[in-house]
């Protein structure tokens, strides 16, 4: 695929300026990995203490993910030239093509993350659904069940999160995604966001200072898994040091930088620390810098890396 690629934008060279891809693909990488941080977290929380108490707002969280994923796959059908050919998605598997990985795990994920989320409702919500699918809810909280479910809910979470990173990696004629780094930095970020996302709302203190405990040590991981990526792209062929360029003194610096870098990792990082020690911050601004250095970090190197052809190079 990616010889092709590079074959094409070889023959035709005036493809290589335009950016295909506009704001929906980056959108939906950004939700895309929100909804697999959100599942993670939540099916860890129960694995880790299975008859633990969580708080009312904890165990809705788990809704979220299938609300924001939905509005991230609405991003990617927009993107889409052919919109109603989607179901031929589903007429075969192909091994080779993560789009054919990323149709059939979006699949499993809405029946997954809908019985988990069922399993957590309680009292009145539980109490609101029609007979048969409050049989269902009680079903999947059976403890054997409920256990199933979350390690299932956070196999299929890892995935998405991995495949949000694996797709732009896939297409190796774009130096600057050229990277295996990709998968596991995307995984990561999304993990963050999500904690980021779940500290917004009103979950109980003990919940919170887990979740900023947490997101801190994702944060910690992401500037390390960065710093590979740099490292991976300055230390390889000219043309991969010439898209790194992009981001190191070109331009895409100053807002590869100052959101994802400043803003989006070394503010919250340090304040997140502070808290850690008992200094009282405010509840928003922190998770809502995190969440706009997440979606700053998959629009930049979206529009980077279609900047970084070989032909524009």
């Amino acid at each position: 695929m990616a010889m092709n690629e590079i074959e094409i934008l070889k023959a035709t060279p005036h493809l290589a300026r335009e950016h295909w891809w506009g704001w929906e693909i980056p959108v939906y990488l950004f939700l895309g990995g929100l909804a697999a941080g959100i599942m993670i977290l939540t099916s860890v929380r129960v694995l880790r203490d299975p008859e633990g108490e969580r708080s009312e707002t904890f165990r809705l969280l788990s809704w979220l993910a299938p609300l924001v994923l939905s509005i991230g796959m609405f991003a990617l059908w927009l993107d889409l030239e052919r919109r109603w050919d989607v179901p031929r998605f589903y007429l075969a598997f192909r091994p080779k093509a993560p789009m054919s990985w990323g149709a059939w795990i979006l699949l499993a994920v809405y029946p997954l993350v809908a019985l988990f989320a069922l399993g957590e409702l309680r009292g009145r919500w539980r109490d609101r659904l029609a007979p048969r699918l409050r049989a269902v809810a009680d079903w999947a909280d059976a403890p054997a069940i409920k256990r199933r479910l979350a390690w299932g809910n956070a196999a299929v979470g890892t995935l998405l999160g991995i495949y949000t990173g694996v797709l732009l990696s896939a297409m190796s004629a774009r130096p600057l995604w050229s990277s295996a780094v990709l998968g596991p930095l995307f995984l990561t970020s999304g993990g963050s966001t999500a904690a980021a996302l779940m500290l917004l709302f009103r979950v109980d203190e003990r919940e919170r200072r887990g979740l900023s405990k947490l997101d801190l040590g994702l944060i910690c991981m992401e500037v390390a898994l960065l710093g590979l990526f740099f490292l991976n792209l300055m230390t390889g062929s000219d043309t991969s040091q010439r898209a790194g360029g992009l981001l190191l003194g070109g331009p895409y610096t100053a807002s590869f930088f100052g959101l994802v870098v400043f803003g989006g990792l070394a503010v919250p990082l340090f304040g997140e620390a502070r808290e850690m020690r008992g200094h009282n911050g405010s509840r928003w601004f922190l998770p809502l810098l995190i969440l706009i250095g997440g979606l700053a970090l998959r629009w930049i190197l979206v529009a980077a890396g279609q900047a970084s052809s070989w032909n524009a190079l």
